[in-house]
């Protein structure tokens, strides 16, 4: 038993190494595993989509997979270049990019968002990021309670209420789960983008409902923040997953035996991002009213309006 206790003590690296696995294929797996997550895709919806079989997406995510990554390894080693750079990653393809890249390399959190901001400035790109934007955007998992929040929050401050997830469906003429169905992840994040760009465009002062995985897609994530006032609406697990089955969804306990795990899972893996938000409130701490008078203040508060 102590054996055990001590093993998970160990680095990573070290842990990979101790089980003989390599540390690199090991690395590779975890990276899998958590863009799988901020997808919220699931290892047999994964397989479906690249038509690769469960058994070897598992054996990638725990750091099995194929050893041909070892052999790129090896050449960008001998070329003196990143792994990055070999496999033509966009921010390598220019003396340009290498350039930021070095400069921003092992920055920590705080630092790579000041440079952000300050690239943002430079580009023209940060909207109204710095000064209070009257289109209020509220992000977070299904189950925070957004779409609730967001149609009072709209009523109270005379704002247009813009459920982002039914402009897309306009966009398309069709549900989102045909959209999936039918022309993949990638014309759905297309579509979330153009009903964003939208939004921003027509509607100055706005309640922005957005679908919990928006923050999947750097670029339209981008576009949020510089454009609106962003607040994560947060919660436990627990109400996430019983505030979705209230609404008669049943979809998180249809996709997995495992449910729970599964949405911790991704929000485990999109916490990060939400985290960028201006502002973030509990919305499990407390009754709905209670909630609903606390984020009232704090959007007042921050559009400089009376409480």
């Amino acid at each position: 038993m102590a054996k055990a206790e001590k093993k998970h003590t160990l680095h990573p690296t070290q842990l990979a190494e101790s089980e003989g696995k390599n540390p690199l294929l090991v690395a590779l797996g975890e990276r899998v595993r958590a863009l799988r997550a901020r997808q919220g895709t699931t290892r047999k919806a994964l397989a479906l989509m690249t038509g690769v079989s469960e058994r070897h997406l598992a054996n990638l995510e725990y750091g099995e997979g194929n050893a041909s990554i070892l052999v790129l390894q090896q050449v960008a080693s001998a070329l003196e270049c990143s792994l990055a750079e070999l496999i033509g990653d966009v921010t390598t393809v220019s003396p340009e990019w290498l350039m930021i890249r070095s400069l921003l390399e092992n920055k920590d959190e705080a630092t790579l968002r000041r440079a952000r901001l300050a690239i943002g400035e430079a580009l023209g790109t940060l909207g109204e990021q710095a000064a209070a934007s009257s289109r209020i955007a509220l992000i977070g998992l299904r189950g925070a309670g957004k779409s609730t929040l967001g149609q009072m929050l709209a009523d109270d401050l005379d704002f247009q209420f813009v459920e982002l997830s039914r402009e897309i469906e306009q966009f398309a003429g069709c549900s989102i789960a045909e959209i999936q169905a039918l022309y993949g992840a990638n014309a759905y994040r297309r579509y979330e983008r153009r009903a964003l760009e939208e939004a921003i465009q027509i509607y100055p002062e706005a309640v922005i409902c957005t679908p919990g995985g928006l923050v999947s897609d750097t670029s339209t994530f981008n576009l949020l923040l510089s454009h609106c006032t962003t607040i994560w609406l947060q919660a436990d697990p627990e109400d996430h997953m019983q505030r979705v089955m209230k609404q008669g969804d049943f979809r998180p306990m249809a996709a997995s035996k495992e449910a729970m795990e599964d949405l911790k899972h991704i929000l485990a893996a999109r916490a990060a991002f939400y985290s960028k938000a201006q502002y973030k409130l509990d919305t499990s701490s407390q009754s709905l009213e209670q909630t609903f008078a606390l984020l009232r203040e704090l959007v007042r508060h921050s559009l400089h309006l009376p409480v």
